[in-house]
């Protein structure tokens, strides 16, 4: 006949080490969670906020006044970037630069070669479905600056 096994006792040691060992899954969690987010973040806007923000309303209403919208749209690998006035005519700006790339990282961002085809601006790019976001800086022929951040919806597809 086999004895018995004496059961054993859960003691508040063993309580201790479940909830240690719980609380340092979740604080490691955390802890890579935070490195990464601090890691990704593309980092300073401007330099001065103070100097930019004084600078901030006579852009602003120098922009408004050229009276342009900007549309996007990509379709079998190019974007194109339309400037219209405010009677929907096209515009040529004397500069275009301009960045593409996703919402919440730099390492998709490319810098398309945007060219004036007598409607829009156009450039091939890569693209993968989902949200993009085109930083453009154009500047009008008169010399004001246009900088506007448009976002861009590929489809799956």
């Amino acid at each position: 006949m086999a004895a018995d096994k004496p059961q054993r006792e859960f003691t508040g040691r063993h309580a201790l080490m479940v909830f240690g060992g719980a609380f340092t899954v979740i604080i490691g969690v955390n802890i890579a969670l935070a490195v990464n987010a601090v890691k990704t973040f593309p980092g300073l806007e401007v330099k001065n906020s103070y100097t930019a923000s004084q600078e901030f309303d006579a852009r602003r209403t120098a922009q408004e006044a050229l009276g342009w919208s900007v549309y996007a749209s990509a379709q079998d690998g190019q974007v194109k970037l339309e400037i219209t006035d405010r009677d929907g005519n096209p515009v040529e700006v004397a500069k275009l630069t301009a960045t593409l790339g996703r919402a919440t990282h730099v390492k998709d961002d490319q810098n398309p070669d945007f060219q004036f085809n007598g409607q829009a601006y156009v450039a091939p790019a890569k693209l993968g479905a989902g949200n993009w976001n085109i930083r453009m800086v154009a500047r009008a022929q008169n010399g004001t600056e246009f900088t506007q951040r448009v976002i861009l919806h590929v489809a799956k597809g």
